[in-house]
């Protein structure tokens, strides 16, 4: 009978020592880098090419937004610029004759300066001729500045047609990241304003298990480590995958609420990231624990 109690204790211990070693180490919830995309411009949505749980690529299209106005916007600007191009060119075309009339002054002046050293012409007339060089050297210096006003006056038309264009770009929207459409927010014909959320997308091929260790444990985990993380395949089985530590908190806390029992809750901890390639069993919020 002694011997009979002695080999139940003996295998109870065993038993106890084998599930101490399978013991995980830490415990979390995955997640992923989710991303908002937004509207820039204000319209109506014209096209939706997306759903839930759709696979996208980088760039693709995904949603466009009604652009006749920004159009009909564009084409005025660009009636503005050849209007204002044909006032240049006109004042360009006066500065050229204002040029060419003052040459012949020019020519003139020297003429009569020649004459009035010989005494042949009254200085009256070199008097005439330097004050009508006078008023076209003002005329040519107005004429000079209209065109430069003309200039600044195309440069801004010039940003105003790039704002457009711009606008007009950001009105097709293009999906930032390979992933999975996660929330849809819109609707075909419904008129969206900047900043107004579109759709939720993530890249699933990769979730990070975000966990909480002891500060005892913290000294043996490095960044770029393998560790292996466990997922709850059935009611007394677990699947096995292998992950890095991609990041390590500097900073203590508390263990969240949804971690274990309320004793452990009660203790500082340090939060990790591990990444883990998913093959389509992982999900969002899905409890893992990890193993180093």
């Amino acid at each position: 009978m002694r011997t009979q109690y002695l080999l139940f204790v003996l295998i109870i211990a065993l038993t106890s020592c084998h599930l101490g070693n399978n013991k995980s180490d830490a415990f979390g919830n995955f997640e992923a880098v989710e991303i908002q995309v937004s509207s820039e411009v204000q319209g109506k949505i014209t096209e939706l090419k997306f759903e839930e749980g759709l696979h996208v690529q980088k760039g693709q299209v995904i949603l466009t937004i009604d652009t006749t106005q920004l159009y009909l916007k564009k084409l005025q600007m660009n009636a503005q610029m050849n209007s204002t191009g044909a006032r240049l060119l006109q004042i360009l075309s006066q500065i050229a004759v204002q040029d060419e009339q003052k040459k012949s002054l020019n020519r003139e002046q020297k003429r009569i300066d020649k004459l009035v050293s010989a005494n042949a012409v009254p200085s009256k007339q070199l008097d005439d001729i330097n004050g009508q060089l006078d008023v076209l050297n003002s005329q040519i210096a107005a004429t000079r500045i209209q065109n430069q006003s003309i200039a600044f006056d195309i440069k801004a038309l010039q940003y105003q047609i790039a704002q457009i264009d711009d606008q007009l770009n950001k009105s097709v929207i293009r999906n930032p990241v390979e992933g999975t459409i996660l929330e849809k927010y819109v609707e075909p014909g419904e008129v969206v304003i900047p900043g107004k959320v579109l759709y939720k997308v993530a890249d699933l091929s990769v979730l990070r298990l975000r966990a909480y260790v002891s500060g005892a444990l913290l000294p043996n985990i490095k960044i770029g480590q393998k560790v292996f993380v466990f997922i709850d395949k059935d009611k007394d089985q677990n699947q096995k995958f292998e992950g890095t530590v991609s990041w390590i908190s500097q900073q203590a806390e508390f263990t969240p609420k949804i971690i274990q029992t309320k004793e452990e809750r009660v203790n500082l901890v340090y939060a990790i990231k591990v990444d883990v390639s998913n093959d389509g069993s992982l999900k969002i919020g899905m409890p893992g624990e990890i193993k180093f």
